[in-house]
């Protein structure tokens, strides 16, 4: 794994073995980021990474400038990988929260212009994220949420689904 683009643009990370997470692939984060880029002023938005994981989003986020980047994983290896990432970058602008992501959503305030979520695959629930998302006003009026999901879920009959890219077995869901 490595950071594509930016200030952090070619640094690896190294979760630790035996990391309970499954990290976007380079070639899907790059066609991920593609599209994003032609969307986005990055100085200006605020993001969310649900499920955070190895921290591959929230850092590429962060490398291309984001004004602030919010990371909430549960589990406790993910939480000290994150944290320690998080101390050797020394970026001001990332915050990490260590919390059920399902109450995290339920409990937060603040709003967001991109929210990201990848949850584990095989998670219970995964379908009621844009529901969970919009049901609260935790994402801006004209922001963007993404869920990264395996293709036996499909979010195309959700009246705020946009589009779907696929990049092997890595499906990413556009909403707004």
């Amino acid at each position: 794994m490595r950071i594509i683009s930016g200030k952090y643009k070619g640094k690896r990370l190294f979760p630790p073995k035996n990391f309970p997470s499954r990290p976007t692939t380079d070639m899907a984060k790059e066609g991920l980021f593609n599209i994003l880029e032609n969307k986005l002023n990055w100085e200006e938005i605020k993001c969310l990474d649900l499920f955070a994981g190895t921290g591959n989003i929230s850092m590429e986020l962060l490398s291309r400038g984001c004004f602030s980047v919010l990371s909430v994983d549960n589990h406790p290896l993910t939480f000290k990988h994150l944290t320690k990432m998080k101390s050797e970058l020394e970026d001001n602008k990332w915050s990490i929260q260590r919390k059920d992501a399902y109450k995290f959503i339920a409990e937060y305030s603040l709003k967001f212009d991109l929210i990201f979520a990848d949850p584990p695959y095989g998670l219970k629930g995964v379908e009621e994220i844009p529901d969970r998302i919009f049901g609260k006003p935790s994402i801006e009026e004209d922001g963007i949420l993404i869920i990264e999901h395996g293709k036996e879920i499909s979010f195309k009959d959700h009246p705020r689904f946009n589009d779907e890219r696929n990049y092997g077995g890595v499906c990413f869901s556009f909403f707004s």
